[in-house]
């Protein structure tokens, strides 16, 4: 049996109104592209589904649901999987997830792919609590780079910080969120391409473990504020 996880909104519903029944079947034809209506689509780890759900579903108050998945795959760079057959097998609690976290595994993410010596320091004073001004932040999401896929996700991650240290509504909150999430995943289009190539070297590198370790390090990352 292989388990995923999947988000649902409080009718147990998905996009587009699709209901989903606890024990039932659904299957599609996987036709087109994995965020189309040919393929039914889950995350490996429950962590992962809820630091990305605010650029992909976007689900407001999700509930999680632990989902037995079966027939042809098709993945996204380790971010999320599209399945032809699925089914709803128990319902899970939803990971509290904070701010700080969901920057936190953005940034982390970033770092993955290297960057300039001066936004690595302010990588590394963000994450011991040493300086979370917006001020360094904003500093460090305007500086230039010259490989443009990298440094869309090392500016997103900095400005990102920045969102989230002047953060003072939910909307606000919501916007770094949805940064955060997606400094991640143009962090894990790279990490994805760079373990492609590892592979090819007979190096074991797996970006779905990799993406999986670093939501867990995010998560069980005490606060520092």
């Amino acid at each position: 049996m292989k388990l995923r996880y999947k988000l649902t909104d409080q009718n147990i519903q998905t996009y587009n109104g699709t209901q989903w029944d606890l024990g039932l079947w659904k299957e599609t034809d996987r036709s087109g592209d994995l965020c189309g209506p040919g393929w039914l689509h889950c995350y490996t780890d429950p962590i992962l589904a809820v630091l990305l759900n605010p650029i992909h579903a976007d689900i407001k108050n999700p509930r999680l649901w632990e989902v037995e998945v079966a027939g042809k795959c098709k993945t996204d760079h380790g971010l999320k999987e599209g399945w032809t057959r699925m089914r709803l097998i128990r319902e899970l609690a939803v990971p509290d997830v904070t701010l700080e976290q969901r920057v936190r595994f953005g940034i982390l993410c970033a770092q993955k792919i290297g960057q300039a010596p001066d936004w690595t320091a302010w990588t590394e004073n963000w994450l011991c609590g040493k300086d979370r001004s917006a001020k360094s932040a904003q500093a460090a999401g305007a500086a230039k780079w010259t490989v443009a896929r990298v440094a869309e996700a090392a500016v997103e991650a900095a400005w990102t910080a920045a969102w989230a240290a002047w953060a003072a509504d939910s909307e606000e909150e919501e916007e770094a969120a949805r940064a955060a999430a997606r400094a991640a995943e143009e962090a894990a289009e790279e990490a994805a391409e760079e373990a492609a190539e590892a592979a090819t070297r007979g190096m074991k590198t797996n970006p779905k473990q990799v993406l999986i370790a670093l939501a867990e390090q995010a998560i069980q990352s005490k606060n520092v504020r």
